[in-house]
């Protein structure tokens, strides 16, 4: 059975008390723990060069923006162990910060969406991915739905999003079929044995998700399931307000990335490009 570190315990409490994201204080959590199993070292007593060693390890398997968010909870983790005096020196001082990547939607393409959804698979991964998808749900949001947070007659879902904000979405008519068909009390997805009375965290939904995605030969990640949501809904002119309500972005200008000309109509431009307009008749 594996032993949690005293002070990632610590650390945890502390988040907790100071009221952090659960979100946050989950994946910092696991971040840490996977840092110290996977480099077998203290994560309290790591030098530099344990930590550089370690995210070399993973330049293949993780993507920048991956790379740049475990860097942080990284920077966290020593900036907190020297807050509170379990530590004089501060590792992340010698190795450089790298940069998030710009964010630009990738939404899985229509095509795709249509082979996933036609994919044999539970019922419960189906219904996950319906909320990806159809709700532009976040894999922490969708690991949290409980039976009383659907109204299906007024055809809503509430919630709680980034911030602890709390909001109330319209669903989507497959996402009614779906509600129907699920606990109408407790946790959607319950965790197993192991959080007995839990729900599943969301790093098992995005695993779920994504095995499901490259098993049906979908490309991108459970995440390019709310792109499409958001990039679709502007397609077919959604006004861009009524977009960022429905993504629960605070800032217009995080909405404004899924704002970008799809590449169709971009091609039509391209096309209707005439070198020869010259000869054109005057009209």
């Amino acid at each position: 059975m594996q032993v949690t570190h005293p002070l990632i315990i610590e650390w945890e409490m502390w988040h907790v008390a100071a009221r952090k994201s659960p979100n946050t204080t989950v994946e910092r959590i696991r971040v840490i723990n996977q840092f110290g199993d996977e480099a077998r070292c203290d994560p309290a007593t790591a030098s530099s060069l344990i930590i550089m060693r370690w995210l070399q390890s993973h330049v293949d398997d993780w993507s920048d923006s991956t790379a740049a968010t475990y860097h942080s909870y990284l920077r966290s983790w020593f900036k907190w162990l020297i807050l509170q005096d379990h530590r004089v020196d501060n590792p992340m001082l010698k190795l450089g910060s790298p940069k998030y990547p710009d964010r630009v939607p990738r939404p899985v393409p229509d095509d795709e969406l249509m082979q996933l959804l036609t994919t044999r698979m539970h019922h419960r991964t189906r219904v996950m991915i319906l909320l990806a998808a159809l709700a532009g749900m976040r894999v922490s949001e969708i690991a949290r739905v409980r039976g009383e947070d659907i109204n299906v007659s007024a055809g809503l879902i509430y919630m709680i999003g980034k911030g602890k904000k709390r909001d109330a979405l319209p669903l989507h008519p497959l996402l009614i079929e779906a509600a129907q068909t699920m606990p109408i009390k407790g946790w959607w997805f319950p965790s197993n044995s192991r959080r007995p009375g839990q729900h599943v965290r969301g790093k098992a939904v995005s695993d779920i998700i994504g095995r499901t995605m490259k098993r049906a030969g979908v490309r991108g990640t459970p995440h390019s399931l709310r792109h499409w949501f958001g990039t679709t809904l502007l397609d077919e002119g959604t006004d861009v307000r009524v977009v960022q309500t429905l993504l629960r972005h605070r800032s217009l200008a995080t909405t404004a990335i899924y704002t970008k000309v799809p590449d169709r109509h971009r091609h039509e431009a391209v096309r209707q490009l005439d070198p020869f307009r010259a000869r054109r008749p005057i009209e």
